[in-house]
């Protein structure tokens, strides 16, 4: 479990920001630990702001909803850079999807935990063909924490890192759930792609 780290007496100790990234396969528990931060951050009452691509709507419009339904409000935006305007004043900023975002969010979490924003972004380090997905690579190479977490392999019931899609799409971006998508350990995940192509 991610420990926050320590930065002293709110009062006395000079604002510091940094960058924690948590990536995964999908049905990974990612979205489920960044609500986890936010909502400690909140108990310490601290402001925070939560963002997510506008087009992702598969549980909510506004809310960002983890698999096993756990919530938290959020603001929709397009562009990365809606962030600087949208979020400034906050103590923590949460970006969910973050591997949908365009690459511009690497530079807007840097500029922001340089100006003193704790910055915890969540997203899929690889696509459905279990490449590095969009601007995730860079935002880990960026960040001070790094949080990997797993899935459940659904063929084999090993440690799952990959989301094997089962719907015929060759489109790089295409939003699912349990029907279009599941989780796959890397040899169940190779034996998959074998029957595809």
């Amino acid at each position: 479990m991610f420990i926050e780290p320590r930065v002293g007496n709110r009062q006395q100790a000079q604002r510091r920001g940094w960058i924690e990234v948590i990536c995964g396969s999908m049905f990974s528990g990612k979205t489920e630990e960044l609500i986890r931060r936010l909502n400690r951050a909140k108990i310490a009452k601290q402001c925070v702001e939560i963002f997510k691509p506008a087009f992702d709507t598969r549980y909510h419009d506004i809310d960002v909803v983890s698999h096993n339904a756990t919530s938290i409000r959020s603001t929709p935006i397009q562009f990365a850079n809606d962030m600087l305007l949208l979020g400034s004043g906050c103590d923590v900023l949460g970006v969910d999807e973050a591997q949908f975002f365009d690459e511009a969010i690497t530079e807007v979490c840097v500029h922001l935990a340089n100006t003193g924003v704790r910055v915890i972004v969540a997203g899929l380090d690889m696509d459905y063909l279990g490449k590095p997905f969009g601007p995730m690579p860079a935002l880990m190479g960026v960040a001070e924490y790094v949080t990997k977490v797993h899935a459940i392999c659904v063929q084999c019931g090993d440690i799952a890192s990959y989301s094997f899609r089962k719907a015929a799409s060759k489109e790089k971006v295409m939003l699912g759930e349990t029907d279009s998508y599941e989780a796959r350990c890397r040899h169940c995940f190779q034996e998959g792609l074998k029957g595809n192509f």
